[in-house]
């Protein structure tokens, strides 16, 4: 199913942060493909790296805790929100679900390159970060279980409490 990610909120600040994040996704597009050009599988290292960003964030920017509702009040910021045309799709103590409507990583990878595989790869390897912060919180279970990169028509996080 072919990529559809467009923008809809247009405001000033939005966009320079966007462009902010396209500057970075670019980096990280780039140093992937010169290591793909020495042989080194993205796999073996860029998941692992990431991880480990997720997981110093998970950690450093967020408050432990074990409550979801208290979790939805951290993430995502107001910002963060508007960047990634972001909604609360679901907000309960148990589930906790959060639908980003537009990616600027993905935007920053469609200019590089047309390979639709290569884009969703990227993204899954960027949401090792993703994967990373919720590691830190022992109590919540994480999926995402739909990506703009892959053609739907939003990436889908989900958070559940585990069972006590």
């Amino acid at each position: 199913m072919p990529i559809k990610n467009e923008a809809s909120i247009q405001d000033e600040h939005v966009r320079d942060v966007r462009k902010a994040i396209e500057h970075r996704a670019t980096w990280f597009y780039c140093l992937l493909d010169e290591a793909r050009k020495r042989g080194l599988g993205w796999d073996d290292f860029a998941r692992k790296a990431i991880f480990r960003v997720g997981c110093f964030h998970g950690e450093q920017k967020y408050t432990a805790t074990d409550d979801l509702k208290a979790f939805s009040g951290q993430f995502p910021s107001a910002l963060s929100k508007k960047v990634f045309e972001m909604e609360v799709a679901e907000a309960t103590p148990d589930r906790y679900v959060v639908e980003f409507h537009y990616c600027p990583l993905v935007e920053a990878w469609q200019k590089q390159t047309d390979n639709e595989a290569d884009i969703a790869h990227l993204c899954d390897i960027a949401m090792d970060g993703d994967r990373g912060i919720a590691s830190a919180f022992p109590a919540f279970e994480f999926d995402i279980e739909k990506k703009i990169s892959e053609g739907d028509p939003v990436c889908r996080l989900v958070y559940t409490r585990k069972p006590k």
